[in-house]
């Protein structure tokens, strides 16, 4: 699918990466906005096609006191206000099949988390809203099984789909990209690598999730070499305090350098 089939997406003919980005979870309008407004100014300066990110409620946490949301119906505004600030789309996550057609009012491209790929009705409920479904791969998935999870969304009369490598599960508590899945999941769809996601250090004894965040750069630039079609990275510019996933976050002040280092990368991949 060609990017200017998403709303509000530009830069779309810069013949750069496109970006996902922005906070794990909607915290409260303050803290989204500032996000979205720093990341817009760096993207457009570097004519980066961006996805503003922002999960409207967290449903896989490890522990039953980990922070889930502020309300469905008032994160979604907050995207929704993000959307409309800024003039980007927005993508989040959704859980369950009720999620669907509610989040698809408010954004423009759901995502269906990697825990939740093979669940079919999910898939295909989010492909019936007529947004763009970003399948993020299982953990426990091989690159050519992502073929059918890609077939589910165009057999659903829905040609737009991403897929999302986020690791695959290297033991108990690691993860591990392999990178020789890009160019084959590139065969049945545009591919983003989750940079954050794919450091995380999970099934800690703390129930709070790890993770490597020094690795976020080279772990883009590797992306980037590999040919992904696009990257995806949480960011916020207070990790420490982070309601979810902090400990792999980028610190927003870290992602300026970052993208203007991977616009040169990729010029130069595109030269080859």
């Amino acid at each position: 699918m060609h990017l200017s089939l998403i709303p509000q997406l530009k830069h779309t003919n810069s013949d750069n990466f496109f970006l996902l980005a922005g906070p794990c979870a909607i915290e409260g309008e303050e803290m989204a906005m500032r996000i979205a407004e720093k990341v817009v100014a760096i993207t457009d300066a570097l004519k980066i096609p961006y996805v503003f990110k922002g999960s409207f409620k967290k449903a896989n946490r490890s522990r039953i006191d980990s922070f889930t949301g502020i309300g469905d119906e008032k994160a979604l505004k907050i995207l929704q206000k993000v959307s409309e600030t800024f003039k980007v789309p927005t993508v989040t996550d959704i859980h369950t099949e009720q999620d669907a057609a509610m989040a698809a009012e408010y954004v423009d491209v759901l995502q269906i988390p990697a825990f939740l790929a093979r669940q079919t009705d999910l898939v295909v409920a989010a492909a019936q809203t007529g947004k763009t479904v970003n399948i993020k791969k299982g953990q426990f998935m091989s690159p050519e099984s992502m073929k059918h999870a890609v077939t589910k969304v165009t057999d659903s009369g829905n040609e737009k789909a991403w897929i999302t490598d986020r690791g695959t599960m290297f033991g108990y508590q690691d993860m591990v990209v392999d990178f020789r899945g890009i160019p084959t999941m590139k065969q049945y769809a545009p591919v983003v690598l989750d940079v954050t996601h794919s450091l995380q250090q999970p099934n800690q004894s703390s129930g709070v999730t790890g993770g490597r965040p020094a690795l976020i750069g080279t772990m883009s630039r590797a992306g980037i070499a590999a040919g992904v079609d696009g990257l995806f990275m949480e960011t916020h510019f207070d990790p420490a305090n982070a309601k979810s996933d902090g400990a792999n976050m980028l610190d927003l002040s870290l992602l300026e350098k970052l993208l203007t280092d991977l616009v040169v990368i990729r010029k130069t991949i595109n030269s080859l």
